[in-house]
């Protein structure tokens, strides 16, 4: 018999999220799952690379910010279509909708994926609107799936969700298109013309999360190396602005689709955010065997082994994650080397997003068989 399952997303944008969902995606369909994508907002990336590994993608047509019942009318067409048995939602506003629909559009699953231990905007009463919403549609929500430990234990913690629905499937990374490459390193290098310098990665959406403006003053601290930020987003002038005020040898990227080649030409890896679920570019990161200092936020201490694969230091603290830096530029190169092979070690070991899709597809049969 065929399994049909259909992904509701937020969005289809490039996002770690949206990443990851289309990744799913890709696989389930590979392990001969009937695999359809529906967005809420019109799709922005990911539509060739579903349509090459045969997965259909349908938008709602609706806009940020704005309710739509014309959307809502739209998605239980498709639905009712499609007839999915399963109705997997990721992020905020498609979990919600996911679970709403269910009462006019008999789904037999539904799940929803909680990318963040905090879905939420700066505004904290936001965050409280949202997990109220949460707690009232609950019922309507087969399992609610947190990426990382972290998650679900403040999710049970706060009551958002019921500890018997709540599970723990993590992200995943291809390990095969992640991983260490001498070639692509000094080819990447040399176009950079980065020669010996310590060369900082970060890579991610340039907003208020991330908290670059940290980054940027621990950087401008170190009076040393280069800094590459791979990413586009609302705050890219703001931090343009800041980078020129501390003269900080730092390289706006933009958008960028050769990540893994980044990734083989850094010395190290970084991130700053003040709110995080499991970040695909730290798993990246570790699965190319690239050593991290990252802020110790939502699961960020699941893939960063402190002292073993990189450095956790606290969020918003410029000075600590700038000795941090500091102590990992340091390093003999063996030793750095050494770090990096033991992250790639942790991120295949956990993460490989071959064994996720695996756990994904067991837990849509137990919930099937019930």
């Amino acid at each position: 018999m065929t399994r049909r399952v259909a992904l509701l997303s937020t969005n289809l944008a490039r996002g770690g999220a949206e990443a990851q969902m289309a990744q799913l995606a890709a696989g389930l369909r590979q392990r001969g799952w009937d695999v359809n994508v529906i967005s809420m907002l019109p799709p922005s990336a990911f539509e060739e690379e579903l349509a090459a590994a045969g997965v259909p993608v349908f938008s709602l047509g609706m806009r940020p910010g704005s309710a739509s019942l014309a959307g809502f009318v739209r998605l239980a067409s498709i639905l009712r279509k499609l007839r999915p048995q399963i109705l997997h939602c990721h992020m905020f506003h498609a979990n919600l909708l996911g679970r709403v629909a269910r009462l006019i559009c008999p789904v037999p699953v539904v799940i929803s994926t909680a990318h963040s231990v905090v879905e939420s905007s700066r505004r904290s009463g936001e965050a409280r609107g949202r997990e109220r919403m949460y707690r009232i549609t609950d019922r309507l929500a087969d399992a609610t799936v947190a990426v990382c430990d972290a998650g679900a234990r403040r999710y049970a913690e706060a009551g958002i969700a019921p500890e018997r629905k709540l599970r723990v499937i993590p992200n995943g990374v291809d390990a095969g298109r992640f991983q260490p490459n001498a070639e692509a390193r000094e080819e990447m290098r040399h176009r950079l013309g980065a020669g010996h310098e310590f060369v900082w990665l970060a890579a991610g959406r340039l907003h208020w999360k991330k908290d670059y403006p940290t980054m940027l003053r621990a950087f401008g601290s170190q009076q040393a190396g280069l800094l590459l930020i791979a990413g586009e987003g609302p705050e890219e002038s703001a931090l343009g602005a800041l980078a020129a005020e501390l003269k900080a040898n730092v390289r706006f990227l933009g958008l960028r689709e050769d990540v893994p080649e980044l990734m083989n030409a850094a010395n190290g890896f970084l991130l700053s955010s003040t709110v995080e679920g499991l970040p695909l570019a730290l798993l990246e990161a570790a699965s190319s065997a690239v050593p991290c200092v990252a802020t110790d936020v939502g699961g960020v201490s699941e893939i960063v082994l402190d002292g073993r694969t990189g450095f956790l230091v606290p969020p918003g603290d410029p000075a600590a994650l700038g000795q941090a830096m500091g102590r990992l530029r340091r390093m003999a190169p063996q030793a750095r080397r050494q770090m990096g092979e033991a992250a790639r070690e942790h991120a295949v070991a956990h993460f490989d997003m071959a064994a996720v899709v695996v756990r994904w597809e067991r837990l849509y049969e137990e919930l099937l068989g019930k």
